[in-house]
């Protein structure tokens, strides 16, 4: 492939922003600046028109599912609301589970960060905790991979410092996750598909925030966009 991968991003909606005067739909830079240092080509998708995900991902050669707001608790099965779960958007979360099973069943190779991988863990019919105490909020923490795995293949290393900004995890993993990366206090921070033929990476943290200064978070998007190329 002579081209860059065309890496699709499912955007965020963000209530204002200052350059644009009104809401705005939006990706982090950091996400950005780090799929086009793998040699990606960052693609912002307009999160919206779930029944058409499927369809208009079969321009790409990835997916990376961002960090974002909350799930709603419906969604994997609880009727009351913690009162820590914020920016619930019905028609996001659609759009987030749309693209997630259509990458899935497609074997288009997939990175979920932080949100993404909740996502990916609900669409499997795990199930989340809906606020943490203490949460893992403004904290960076080494984090332990699992040896043999995916991540420690991808990464290059046993202990990853992990910068992490969520406040829910995974209480349950979903059919076919197993985890491969815990913080010290025995949350799941990373997940991966045994068994699939599609390559899959799910992280809790956010590699990004990191990526340009850090090669082991670095190396996450290097190995999507690899797998992208292949």
């Amino acid at each position: 492939m002579s081209r860059r991968p065309l890496i699709a991003i499912p955007s965020r909606f963000a209530a204002s922003t200052s350059a644009l005067r009104y809401a705005a739909v939006v990706t982090a830079r950091a996400l950005a600046d780090a799929v086009h240092r793998a040699g990606g080509e960052p693609f912002m998708m307009h999160p919206v028109g779930a029944g058409e995900a499927a369809s208009r991902l079969a321009v790409a050669d990835g997916l990376l599912l961002p960090g974002g707001g909350d799930l709603a608790p419906g969604v994997y099965g609880e009727s009351v609301a913690h009162d820590a779960v914020y920016d619930v958007d019905a028609g996001q979360d659609a759009f987030d589970l749309a693209a997630a099973r259509h990458a899935l069943a497609a074997g288009l190779p997939t990175l979920a960060v932080c949100r993404g991988l909740q996502v990916v863990n609900v669409l499997l019919g795990g199930r989340l905790r809906q606020h943490m105490e203490p949460d893992h909020r403004h904290v960076v923490h080494p984090v332990g991979v699992r040896p043999g795995s995916l991540l420690a293949e991808v990464a290059g290393a046993e202990k990853i410092e992990a910068s992490c900004y969520h406040h829910q995890c995974a209480s349950a993993l979903g059919d076919g996750l197993v985890a491969t990366a815990h913080a010290g206090d025995g949350t799941v921070e990373a997940a991966e598909l045994a068994g699939s033929g599609g390559w899959f990476l799910g992280v809790q943290w956010h590699p990004e925030d990191t990526a340009h200064a850090d090669p082991a978070n670095q190396r996450i998007f290097d190995a999507l966009v690899a797998a992208a190329r292949s």
